[in-house]
């Protein structure tokens, strides 16, 4: 839950945020009205994925810029 009070003071400050959680918790993102979400079929704990899968965390990135450039909504949770 720190991460949403720690994106809600970036974007009050007027930096865009991106969240990136592990699909779990998606329940619990959508109770916390966060800017931006960006949820991942990943473990808990791995919402970038495995270790050393370098093709993999730069997707993830890659479809998290695309979230900042084009979410109109704040609210906007979308699956990776």
């Amino acid at each position: 839950m720190s991460v949403g009070h720690a994106a809600r003071e970036f974007e009050a400050a007027g930096i865009a945020t991106v969240i990136i959680a592990v699909k779990s918790f998606e329940t619990r993102m959508k109770m916390m009205s966060l800017p931006r979400v960006l949820l991942t079929p990943h473990l808990l704990g791995r919402p970038m994925g495995n270790p050393f899968d370098e093709t993999g965390r730069i997707s993830i990135l890659n479809r998290a810029i695309d979230l900042l450039e084009t979410a109109k909504n704040n609210g906007t949770i979308v699956d990776y």
